[in-house]
């Protein structure tokens, strides 16, 4: 395979992917923020974050969703790539706070409905904090690259 990174027929599921931590400065809130063009003060602006019950700026649901896509991604190789995301808000990831992800691979397809077949890979990730807080649930199908093996079912 070229590139690098599993290919389907490497792939045994379910298998658990391997844990990815990354600190959030005040600092990459922000920048992340402004990356993506989402000025909503709660990501900047500490006094109003503050105002509206929240101990200080706290990261985007941007922010969340590339964690989760790197998650996947960084298991997979850089052949690989997120097809389909759905995630879900159920906490916050606040400036000062450890970002955890973890996730694992429990299905495997070949979608025949496009020629030639895509190889996909059902994953579900937990994006917690470190204090053990389930912030973001994430559900997403990654497309990885068709194994030169013939036994890749």
């Amino acid at each position: 395979m070229s590139g690098g990174g599993l290919d389907f027929g490497q792939i045994a599921v379910p298998v658990d992917l391997p844990e990815v931590v990354d600190e959030i400065s005040y600092q990459r809130v922000v920048e992340n923020a402004g990356a993506t063009w989402d000025y909503f003060p709660g990501h900047f602006d500490p006094e109003y974050a503050r105002r509206q019950g929240n101990p200080t700026i706290y990261v985007n649901t941007m922010h969340l969703a590339g964690f989760a896509d790197r998650v996947a991604t960084d298991w997979a190789g850089p052949s690989s790539r997120v097809v389909r995301r759905s995630l879900r808000l159920t906490g916050s990831v606040y400036a000062g706070d450890t970002m955890i992800g973890r996730g694992r691979a429990v299905a495997k397809r070949q979608d025949t409905s496009v020629d030639p077949p895509r190889c996909l890979v059902d994953i579900e990730i937990q994006v917690t904090n470190q204090h053990g807080v389930l912030c973001c649930p994430v559900e997403l199908t990654l497309q990885v690259p068709k194994s030169l093996r013939s036994d890749d079912g």
